[in-house]
C-alpha cells in the first residue's frame, strides 16, 4: 500500500475512533446531567413535602396541647366536684381512669409528632471537629443508670488515641443514642434465664471503606435476641417497627443523620446471638 494512502487511512481511522469516543463521552455527560437534574427535582419536591408536613404537624400540636391541658383540669376538678357534690366512688374512679387515659394518648401523639418533625425536618449541621471517643463516653455515662436498672452491662470500648471526625456533636449523639436505646429495649424482652448474658458494648474503631478510604466507626453491639433475616431489609423503612408503641422513626432518623454526614450505617445480626449496628464516618 502506498505510504500516503496508508497514512490517510490511519488518520481517518484515528478520527473515527476520536469521534466515537467523543460521542460516548457526550452521552455519558448528558446522562449524568439528566440524573443530576432528576435528583435536584426530587430534592425540591421532598423539601416542599417536608415543609408542608412539618407545618401540618405543628398545627396539630397546638390543639393537642389544649386537649392535654383540659384533660389535666378535668382530673383536678374531680376532687373539687366531690367536695361540693357527693360522687359514687366507682363513678369517680371511672372518670379518673378516663382522664388519665386521655392524657396518656395525648402524650403518645405528642411523641409521635416530635419524632416525625425530627425525621422530616431540615437537618442543619453544625460541623466541628469532635472526638468520637468522647461522644461515646458521654452517652455511656448518661445511659448507665437505665442499663443498670434493666440488668444490662453497658461499657465503652474506645479505640486508642483521639477519633477526630468533622460532625455535629448533638445530632451524632442522637443517632448513637437511638441505637443504644433500641438495643436496651431488645434485651429487655429476653427470657429471665438469659438475663446474665445481657451486655451492650459501644466500640470505636478505625477502618477502610470498599474504596480504600479511611473511616471512623462506631459499633453498637448487643447480646439480644438478634434480628430475623426477613426483617433486616425493612429496619430503616419509616414507620416500620416490631415494638409495641414504637413510632418506627428512630432508625430512619439515625440513618438520615449519618448520611447527612456523608457516612453510612450497616447492620450485622444473627438470631439468638445479638446485633452489631455500625456507623461509618469519613475520617
Amino acid at each position: 500500500m502506498h505510504p500516503i494512502l496508508a497514512a490517510s487511512l490511519g488518520l481517518l481511522l484515528g478520527l473515527g475512533i476520536a469521534v466515537l469516543m467523543t460521542r460516548v463521552q457526550v452521552r455519558r455527560s448528558l446522562a449524568k446531567a439528566r440524573a443530576a437534574e432528576r435528583r435536584a427535582r426530587a430534592a425540591e419536591r421532598l423539601a416542599e413535602l417536608g415543609a408542608m408536613t412539618g407545618g401540618l404537624a405543628h398545627e396539630i400540636k397546638n390543639p393537642l396541647s389544649t386537649i392535654g391541658l383540659n384533660a389535666q383540669l378535668i382530673a383536678e376538678g374531680l376532687d373539687d366536684l366531690a367536695d361540693s357534690r357527693p360522687l359514687d366512688p366507682a363513678d369517680k374512679q371511672r372518670l379518673a381512669r378516663r382522664a388519665a387515659a386521655l392524657r396518656r394518648e395525648v402524650e403518645r401523639l405528642r411523641g409521635i409528632l416530635t419524632d416525625f418533625l425530627t425525621y422530616a425536618g431540615e437537618l442543619r449541621l453544625d460541623l466541628k471537629p469532635i472526638d468520637l471517643n468522647e461522644v461515646v463516653a458521654d452517652l455511656v455515662e448518661f445511659l448507665s443508670p437505665q442499663a443498670q436498672q434493666q440488668g444490662v452491662r453497658l461499657r465503652a470500648d474506645p479505640a486508642p488515641g483521639p477519633m477526630s471526625a468533622n460532625a455535629d456533636a448533638g445530632l451524632m449523639k442522637q443517632a448513637v443514642l437511638n441505637l443504644m436505646l433500641n438495643a436496651l429495649q431488645a434485651m429487655a424482652g429476653m427470657p429471665s434465664e438469659a438475663a446474665a448474658s445481657r451486655e451492650l458494648i459501644v466500640r470505636t474503631a478505625r477502618a477502610s471503606d470498599p474504596d480504600g478510604q479511611a473511616t471512623l466507626q462506631i459499633h453498637v453491639i448487643d447480646t439480644g435476641p438478634g434480628i430475623a433475616p426477613d426483617v433486616l431489609p425493612k429496619l430503616f423503612t419509616p414507620y416500620f417497627t416490631t415494638k409495641a408503641g414504637g413510632s418506627g422513626l428512630g432508625l430512619p432518623t439515625t440513618r438520615r443523620i449519618v448520611e447527612a454526614h456523608q457516612g453510612r450505617i450497616d447492620v450485622h445480626s444473627e438470631p439468638g446471638k445479638g446485633s452489631d449496628f455500625v456507623i461509618a464516618l469519613p475520617a
